[in-house]
């Protein structure tokens, strides 16, 4: 029996109006099908970095041949451009932002094509909204078997995403938050092997800095080593460093928003 083809869905637009559905219905109309899969919709508007962590976490687990359509798309109706992006196990479809280069690039990338063919888009294309009417086609189209060269020219130059990376010191690693979930667990973009790094160790207490305060934390294998309310680190899912608060909201209780800096020191 056939598997059917996995098409995922990455995006801003919140679950509030119609717009997830008329993507769906438009790749349905055309790929009846797929199986459509929602990764996230509530990415924070036109946070393409958080977009880019959401999807590097997620689209690994997929199968082999999956379709991922993001977009987060802040530029929508100007030169940036629509790409696909080929890499060794997925395909990644969506604006030329950076949005998809991280996860595209864990994987390894193969080629990358700009849509430029219109037999491959709807007839009336909006100037703000590409996700229904140039991104969701395309990965219908993919979907029935239609090479990607076919959807316009491979292309060498694509945007990086920016992501600033921990500066590793003797005694010290300056960090950044880049992203806090519905738990309210922060996710710096520090990993456990930066900490070791510079001597911390699993079950040992460190000091961090953020904003104007600075207080000693544990390094904890689970959220119950600490009492309830109470600050702790740990290895996320994702493998970076998260700092959370047991059974509580870190970033309310350490007032703590994406984008803001982070220290740990021994």
């Amino acid at each position: 029996m056939k598997r059917k083809q996995v098409i995922t869905l990455l995006s801003d637009f919140g679950l509030r109006d119609s717009y997830v559905a008329e993507m769906k219905a438009v790749i349905l109309g055309i790929c009846p099908d797929a199986l459509i899969v929602d990764i996230c919709h509530e990415i924070t508007k036109y946070n393409i970095k958080m977009g880019a962590y959401m999807l590097a976490r997620a689209a690994p687990l997929f199968p082999k041949g999956t379709i991922h359509v993001a977009v987060v798309d802040p530029e929508v109706g100007t030169k940036r451009k629509p790409i696909i992006i080929m890499a060794k196990h997925h395909m990644y479809v969506g604006p030329d932002n950076g949005l998809l280069v991280l996860s595209a690039e864990k994987e390894g990338i193969d080629k990358v094509y700009e849509i430029t063919n219109q037999n491959y888009m709807l007839r009336n294309i909006s100037r703000t909204f590409h996700g229904r009417d140039v991104f969701s086609p395309a990965a219908a189209y993919l979907a029935l078997g239609i090479p990607a060269s076919d959807f316009g020219p491979e292309i060498s130059e694509i945007i990086k995403p920016s992501f600033s990376q921990p500066k590793v010191c003797e005694q010290e690693i300056l960090g950044e938050v880049i992203y806090v979930d519905g738990f309210g667990n922060i996710v710096t973009n520090i990993s456990s092997e930066h900490l070791r790094r510079i001597g911390i160790k699993e079950e040992e207490s460190l000091t961090v800095v953020l904003k104007n305060s600075k207080f000693a934390i544990k390094w904890c294998s689970s959220y119950n080593e600490v009492q309830i309310d109470t600050p702790l680190i740990i290895e996320g899912s994702s493998g970076l460093i998260e700092m959370a608060v047991n059974r509580s909201d870190a970033s309310r209780f350490l007032g703590v928003k994406t984008g803001d800096k982070i220290v740990f020191r021994i």
